[in-house]
C-alpha cells in the first residue's frame, strides 16, 4: 500500500510540474529568433586560424569552420547547430556592413517576422534566399551590424555535415 501511495504521490507531483512549467513557461509569442545559428568573422588567413583553433581549443573543423551540435530544448529529440566560420577578410558577404562580424539568428515563422519587421520599417538587404537546409534573409540594425536571419531545416543540414565560407 506504501508503495501504491508513493507511486500515485510521485506521478501527481510529475504531472504538476509539467502543468506549471506550462503557466509559468512564456507563451510562443508568434515569429521570433530562438537562438544563435552562427559566429561568422572576418580574418587575415581563416585556414591558418582554423587551424590554431583546432590545435590550441580542440574545435573539430570542417571546410567552413566548426559545427556546435546540440538539442533543442522544447524538444529533446531535434538537433540544432551552431556554425562558428571565418571568412576571408576580403569577403563581401558582410556588406553593406563594416563590421569585422556577422551575426545568424535561427528564427521560426520567417516570413511572419518579415512582415513585422517592415511593419515597423525595418528592411531586408536582400531577398529571402531558399536553400534545402533553411532560408535566408539579411539586414542591418540600428548600428551598421549586419544580421543574418535563418529559419533552419536541421534534419536536412545534418546530413549536409558542412556549409562552405565564401
Amino acid at each position: 500500500m506504501k508503495k501504491l501511495i508513493l507511486a500515485l504521490f510521485l506521478l501527481v507531483a510529475f504531472l504538476l510540474g509539467y502543468g506549471f512549467r506550462g503557466i509559468t513557461s512564456p507563451p510562443n509569442t508568434g515569429p521570433r529568433v530562438t537562438g544563435i545559428g552562427g559566429i561568422f568573422f572576418k580574418a587575415k588567413d581563416p585556414a591558418a586560424l582554423k587551424t590554431w583553433y583546432e590545435k590550441n581549443l580542440g574545435m573539430r573543423m570542417v571546410q567552413s569552420g566548426t559545427n556546435f551540435e546540440w538539442h533543442q530544448g522544447t524538444d529533446s529529440t531535434k538537433k540544432g547547430f551552431t556554425l562558428w566560420a571565418p571568412f576571408k577578410e576580403t569577403t563581401k558577404y558582410f556588406q553593406p556592413s563594416e563590421k569585422q562580424f556577422m551575426i545568424n539568428y535561427r528564427v521560426e515563422g520567417l516570413a511572419q517576422l518579415l512582415v513585422k519587421l517592415k511593419a515597423a520599417g525595418i528592411m531586408t538587404t536582400d531577398s529571402v534566399e531558399k536553400a534545402s537546409y533553411g532560408s535566408f534573409v539579411h539586414l542591418m540594425d540600428p548600428e551598421g551590424n549586419k544580421i543574418e536571419l535563418w529559419e533552419p531545416n536541421d534534419v536536412e543540414y545534418a546530413k549536409m555535415g558542412t556549409i562552405t565560407s565564401k
